[in-house]
């Protein structure tokens, strides 16, 4: 019998011991002829057939393995049959980023794995340990929120306040570090750690001592303090400033005044002498040259021929001349008692003299020199001589002396001979206009006969100045006398410009001019909004002219700020005074501006926009208004505080916006507004919870920056 032709379907037909036999296949069991069924190879463990950590699947004939989750085969195939030594091996989940998501960190356990949250994250919901599969629990960065304040200081626009930011702190202006350190960092328990900054008030201690002055000092030497110095007794400035400023070094500046002794000998007067009856003259013993010295004259006045007839004169007379001369107003035949003494910069002791003036009763006068003396043509002499000397000539000698009430300095003097045999002298003198002069003439016969003839000469200036305009603010025109017309004429011109808003300002010209033309033009290099007075006078004519002229203002210094850009919170500002340069500063404006209007805005916008406009949201409101007189220097200024300033609401800043802030000065002066304005701040995307803002000064963290925006003039 073929046993072979017998085995079952599942068997194979093999020899053994000289025999063939029906032998079950592999993962059959049976006699291997009549029946071969499965043989289930999983039944006695799948940890026993396919290794730790897998599970087995019997098949028909046969089974595979499989690693469990979290294991994957070392043969990397997904099914296998161990007899190749396959086995299964942990698989490593935290190799794949972001398994854990942002801010989470991956921990690999035997066949799985877990997450927690990173320093300075915290799950946002659930426990330390998580699993992200199924569930919502992700890790949300620590917020440190707004940092903590610190006494006179102020902190740094941030970006951000979550885990590792850091914030610098900044002394208020005005204030200096005294220890500490200036940063703190956001930890991982969600709080600023590290700052402990410490700002000292800027003191500058006691000023200097200058040496021969008293100081004027409050005590108070914080910054913007001042001292004033003044000269003490007995010595005055020859040079440097007389007030001193606490500045923010923490120093007071460098003194530079001078005080040099006064010296003044008691006994100031000597050397008295009287001349033309009437006159008196002096010399000073002071060593200081130009030193101007006030004294005092006490003239008491007692006629010869009336013993009851008494009176007296006191008044002051100014010089700096080393041998002054003064003409005093005396009556003839009069004994005078004249006292003077110097009352600054320092008292003297009193000089007393006597004048005695003459009445003429000499009858040689008329016989021999004058009768009818009169002035003819202003500046002509005539006389008549006694008839008994017609045709003998006659020497007179002439003495003139002019001065003048309003120009202290001027003096003008003249000494000739004039010989004549007519018996009607006459004689025409080369005087200036505007003068009064002394003329003494004097025989030179052994008589000596005199007389002394005042003249007062007057100015002829409606004729040489006629039709006076000013043009253009600047320039003056005028028309010459016609009698003068066809020749030149030098004219000299001096100015002086003074401001009622500016005290320390002076400004002083003077030039020449010479012309043919019979309406001069002439404009001057002048400033603005100032207050000239012009002196024009001939050389010629020897006239003069005063004109008052008034300059307009012009554009204001632009602001100097210090320009900063931040993301989030409003800044704090600092205002800073500008100099009235070109006119007087009335006030200054903060406005508001989106973003979208910048390039729309001029500086003579919104000249009284409210935040209760109803384009406030287009085109931006004035925030804020404060008068000149009112603006400290470096004055500090919060944006949004919900306070008026003048006819301004200073309103919060909407979130979510983006701003300008704009500095306008404005200049207003006879009528006349001009300003400039400049870009103060650039405000991103506000943050709703950054709005609040606390006053604090700006310090110096940017640097200072000018962005002309527009300059705008209107009358």
């Amino acid at each position: 019998m073929d046993v072979c032709a017998t085995c079952h379907a599942h068997a194979t037909c093999q020899q053994k011991d000289g025999k063939n036999v029906c032998i079950c296949n592999y993962g059959f069991v049976g006699n291997g002829r009549t029946h071969c069924q499965d043989k289930d190879e999983c039944q006695i463990g799948a940890s026993k057939i396919c290794g730790e950590h897998t599970s087995c699947h019997n098949t028909h004939g046969s089974f595979y393995c499989i690693c469990l989750e979290g294991y994957h085969p070392s043969n990397n195939n997904k099914t296998f049959i161990p007899n190749d030594g396959t086995y299964c091996t942990d698989i490593d989940e935290c190799q794949v980023p972001g398994l854990c998501g942002a801010g989470g960190r991956c921990v690999n356990t035997v066949g799985s794995y877990k997450c927690s949250c990173m320093e300075g994250y915290r799950p946002e919901n659930g426990t330390e340990f998580f699993h992200p599969s199924g569930n919502t629990v992700s890790c949300k960065a620590v917020d440190c929120g707004v940092p903590p304040s610190i006494l006179n200081a102020y902190s740094a626009p941030l970006r951000s306040t979550t885990y590792g930011s850091e914030v610098a702190y900044i002394c208020l202006h005005g204030y200096l570090i005294e220890s500490g350190n200036q940063t703190a960092v956001c930890n991982a328990k969600g709080q600023w750690e590290g700052a402990d900054l410490v700002c000292k008030g800027t003191d500058c201690g006691r000023p200097p001592s200058i040496p021969n002055t008293d100081m004027i000092w409050s005590n108070i030497s914080h910054l913007g303090s001042t001292v004033h110095y003044q000269c003490k007794k007995g010595f005055r400035s020859i040079n440097g400033r007389n007030t001193l400023r606490c500045t923010y070094s923490g120093s007071w500046e460098i003194p530079t005044l001078i005080c040099k002794v006064l010296i003044i000998m008691k006994a100031a007067i000597g050397n008295v002498s009287v001349f033309n009856q009437t006159c008196v003259k002096w010399r000073r013993t002071t060593s200081e040259t130009d030193l101007k010295m006030v004294y005092l004259f006490h003239v008491q006045e007692q006629r010869l021929h009336q013993k009851a007839s008494f009176n007296e004169a006191t008044f002051n007379f100014t010089s700096k001349e080393e041998t002054p001369e003064l003409c005093l107003d005396l009556k003839a035949g009069t004994n005078y008692t004249v006292s003077i003494t110097v009352v600054s910069p320092e008292y003297s002791d009193p000089i007393t003299i006597t004048i005695n003036t003459v009445v003429n009763t000499d009858t040689s006068v008329e016989e021999e020199g004058f009768n009818n003396v009169s002035v003819f043509n202003y500046t002509c002499l005539k006389w008549r001589r006694h008839s008994g000397r017609v045709g003998v000539k006659e020497t007179y000698l002439f003495h003139i002396l002019g001065r003048r009430w309003y120009q202290k300095e001027f003096s003008l003097e003249m000494i000739f001979n004039f010989t004549t045999g007519e018996e009607t002298p006459e004689v025409c003198l080369e005087l200036n206009s505007g003068t009064n002069y002394m003329v003494n003439i004097t025989t030179a016969s052994s008589k000596g006969a005199s007389a002394l003839i005042a003249i007062a000469i007057k100015t002829e200036v409606k004729e040489a100045f006629s039709n006076m305009m000013i043009l253009n603010d600047t320039c003056l025109t005028w028309r010459r006398s016609i009698r003068r017309a066809e020749g030149k004429e030098n004219y000299s011109f001096h100015m002086q410009g003074r401001r009622w808003y500016q005290k320390e300002f002076f400004h002083e010209m003077a030039f020449n001019l010479t012309t043919y033309g019979l309406t001069p033009e002439v404009c001057f290099d002048l400033h603005p909004g100032t207050n000239y007075t012009v002196n024009i006078s001939t050389a010629a004519l020897d006239l003069s002219v005063l004109v008052s002229m008034s300059t307009p203002i012009a554009d204001p210094p632009f602001p100097e700020v210090e320009f900063v850009t931040v993301h989030g919170p409003v800044p704090v500002l600092s205002l800073r005074k500008v100099e009235d340069r070109n006119g007087p500063i009335s006030s200054y404006q903060v406005i508001v501006l989106p973003w979208l209007f910048q390039s729309a805005f001029s500086c003579d916008s919104l000249a009284a926009m409210t935040f209760f406009g109803n384009d406030t949201d287009m085109k931006g409101y004035v925030a804020a208004e404060f008068l000149a007189k009112d603006v400290a220097d470096n004055m500090l200024i919060s944006l949004g505080d919900r306070h008026y300033y003048g006819v301004f609401y200073n309103a919060p800043l909407k979130p979510g916006k983006n701003y300008y802030v704009i500095l306008r000065i404005i200049s207003q002066w006879n009528k006349v507004r001009t300003q400039s304005c400049a870009v103060w701040a650039q405000i991103e995307d506000l943050s709703p919870s950054l709005q609040h803002v606390t006053l604090a000064g700006l310090g110096s963290v940017a640097a200072v920056c000018f962005i002309l925006l527009l300059s705008f003039s209107a009358a």
